[in-house]
């Protein structure tokens, strides 16, 4: 490789000294003339030659990169040319440097369309190609954009011999006054790449708010989350809450989800026949999977009766209030039949008096006021 590298140096440094002992105005029909014959053999060549390499790329992506780099090297072979030709006539007095700033300005204005427009494509294809969902795409195409935009206006500032330090420190300024007027609007953004980030959620899953609150996310933004909840209302929270509150997707990682059914029953029942009704109905149920197994288990003896809990899966949370209104209904019907009992909570009262159970207390009359009249007493 190092051979090489020295070959193609000594090679441009013999051709840049043969250009230098030409006449001016024969290097510059050499140099304009070359660059108008290269840029029409990129141009023309070029895209028969992207035809047929395109042609073996599966994808889009490819035909859009090729594309936009290949007007972006025929621009810049042919002004670059001619601003390089234009330096050696050496006839444009003090407008050699404007000419050869603008030629450059050009360049970098077309690189940077030309950016731009590859972004939004290569974005998509590495989003659609990993565990990104496709809609942080707009965050990171508006991240991009800036970026490349930025990188633009500092390199034509350079070009033209503009001082950019007093413009970054008044860059500094600005960016310390919006980031206090727009700290939520930032904070909101920041938010959402880090839940995009984290995977916490995504359009179409089911979600519990740190207040209870459950619904289907309907959109995600750069600045909030819509969640539709059970009673049909959309909410909009901002992301920065969601960020820094406790989130439980129950669409994640897999869909279906166990349904729990709390059951009193008295005692002296037959645990074993309670558990053969409830497993009977839960595998007669349309809702319930089969696979994990419904289950039954007796958890605690509580004050009332056996506490009894059966545990079912379901395909999709939001199937959970139909799933538990079918199984308490077709429990309370068969406990109902085999004359299963299920206890309400039950308090004896005992009244004792002078120490002695059944002895009534007596019951005594107010006290009458004092300094009331004997007739006024009653």
């Amino acid at each position: 490789m190092q051979p090489a590298l020295q070959t193609v140096s000594e090679t441009v440094g013999d051709l840049s000294a043969w250009l230098a002992s030409l006449p001016d105005w024969q290097a510059f029909l050499l140099l304009v003339g070359g660059a108008i014959v290269a840029s029409t053999v990129v141009h023309l060549g070029g895209d028969v030659l992207l035809r047929r390499l395109t042609r073996r790329i599966p994808g889009e992506i490819d035909d859009v990169v090729f594309g936009y780099v290949h007007l972006g090297l025929w621009v810049t072979i042919l002004l670059g040319g001619t601003s390089m030709g234009l330096d050696r006539l050496g006839q444009l007095g003090g407008y050699a440097g404007p000419v050869r700033a603008s030629a450059l300005t050009i360049i970098a204005l077309t690189w940077t369309y030309a950016l731009i427009r590859i972004g939004p494509p290569v974005l998509k294809a590495i989003t659609d190609s990993s565990y990104v969902d496709n809609q942080v795409l707009p965050i990171f195409q508006n991240v991009w954009t800036v970026v490349v935009g930025a990188l633009s206006l500092f390199s034509i500032l350079a070009i033209w011999e503009i001082d950019v330090t007093p413009l970054l420190a008044s860059a500094g300024v600005l960016g310390i006054i919006v980031g206090l007027a727009a700290r939520d609007t930032i904070a909101n953004f920041f938010g959402s790449i880090a839940l995009y980030a984290d995977g916490t959620y995504s359009v179409g899953d089911y979600v519990v708010l740190e207040n209870g609150e459950r619904g289907r996310v309907e959109d995600v933004t750069i600045r909030s989350t819509v969640v539709r909840t059970r009673d049909d209302i959309l909410v909009t929270i901002p992301n920065s809450t969601l960020n820094s509150g406790a989130i439980v997707n129950e669409s994640a990682p897999r869909r279906h989800r166990r349904v729990k059914i709390p059951v009193s029953v008295a005692y002296g029942t037959d645990v074993d026949r309670v558990e053969e009704l409830m497993l009977a109905i839960a595998t007669d149920a349309e809702l319930v999977r089969e696979r994990p197994n419904p289950r039954v288990r007796l958890r605690e003896f509580g004050d009332s009766g056996l506490e009894v809990e059966l545990m079912v899966w379901i395909d999709d949370p939001r199937l959970r209030g139909r799933a538990k209104d079918s199984l308490m209904r077709e429990i309370y019907e068969a406990f109902r039949t085999e004359g299963i009992e299920i206890p309400f909570p039950q308090r004896d009262l005992h009244v004792r008096a002078n120490g002695e159970a059944g002895v009534p207390m007596p019951i005594s009359e107010p006290p009458e006021p004092e300094g009331a009249p004997p007739g006024e007493r009653d």
